[in-house]
């Protein structure tokens, strides 16, 4: 079953399409039909850059366990990183 539910977020990084590096400016997120992963459902995560067109986007379609996976990846590599480091202001 479908939700509908879709979450838009503003982030600031990079993504790296077919074209090369790209900046990325919003990540959206929602449960759906996949396009290609092989199950009925994934929660699907977008990262684009809708200035630059439909080419600067880059998809990735989850099972329900790869995503809570990637959650606790996300969290415990932050944890473990020195306080701010992943932080905006320490940009090179």
């Amino acid at each position: 079953m479908c939700t509908y539910v879709t979450v838009k977020r503003e982030v600031e990084g990079s993504g790296k399409g077919a074209g090369g590096w790209f900046p990325v400016s919003q990540t959206t997120v929602y449960v759906d039909h996949p396009t290609h992963a092989p199950y009925a459902h994934t929660l699907n995560i977008d990262f684009l850059n809708p200035a630059a067109g439909p080419a600067a986007r880059v998809a990735v379609e989850l099972t329900e366990e790869s995503a809570l996976a990637l959650i606790e990846a996300i969290q415990g590599a932050l944890a473990a990183a020195p306080a701010g480091m992943a932080s905006r202001d320490q940009k090179v």
